[in-house]
């Protein structure tokens, strides 16, 4: 089952690009478009990354735990590629335009420092990354809280006008992170195991002779 979902989340933006693109969906601007696409693309799946221990947490469904690593490296792919449009579709590879782009935009000078924040986590996704960095391990990828407040700052800064949906997006990541403090943490392992415990006496009632 949760391999089912990491497919799905991984696929469904690239099923909503086809059907976009067979029914010339793209608009007047469609590399603004493929820009929006992405970004958003991205910036869901890097919150679905997010989501799977909470979500764990909640429901004891231990299996999704190991579909983390796939989300984050889809998240990821995403966003490279929402960077690529941007630099070769976009600019057409005009490096020094784009610099400055970075320099003296802000929205695209978050967006660049998400993607940065993330690369050293993709590399050092691999087990053997993991064994050989320990504990560090853990302290490296708690960028990735710092990477998802900065694409949700991107896309709030980018649209200007209409920020429901950054704003949509900010929410979730600030209940995620809520969800991640040590005491809301432990209160959520305490209060699965009374209902776990719960259940059992009832079980047991409902069987006893």
């Amino acid at each position: 089952m949760a391999r089912v979902v990491a497919w799905l989340a991984l696929l469904a933006p690239l099923a909503w690009l086809g059907w976009r693109v067979q029914h010339d969906g793209l608009g007047a601007n469609p590399i603004e478009a493929l820009l929006l696409w992405s970004g958003q693309s991205s910036l869901i799946l890097l919150l679905l990354s997010l989501t799977v221990t909470p979500v764990r947490r909640l429901t004891g469904w231990n299996e999704i735990q190991r579909k983390r690593r796939f989300l984050g490296l889809s998240a990821f792919s995403y966003i490279t590629l929402h960077f690529l449009i941007y630099v070769g579709v976009d600019q057409f590879f005009a490096f020094g335009y784009i610099l400055e782009d970075i320099a003296e935009r802000p929205f695209i000078t978050a967006g660049f420092a998400a993607w940065v924040l993330l690369i050293p986590l993709a590399v050092t996704s691999t087990r053997g990354w993991i064994r050989r960095l320990g504990r560090r391990w853990s302290l490296l990828h708690r960028l990735v809280y710092f990477a998802a407040a900065l694409g949700v700052l991107h896309y709030f800064w980018k649209v200007k006008a209409d920020t429901r949906w950054p704003l949509v997006a900010a929410g979730v990541l600030a209940v995620l992170l809520i969800l991640r403090l040590p005491s809301v943490s432990d209160a959520i392992v305490r209060a699965r195991s009374k209902l776990r415990s719960a259940g059992s006496r009832e079980t047991s009632k409902g069987s006893a002779p």
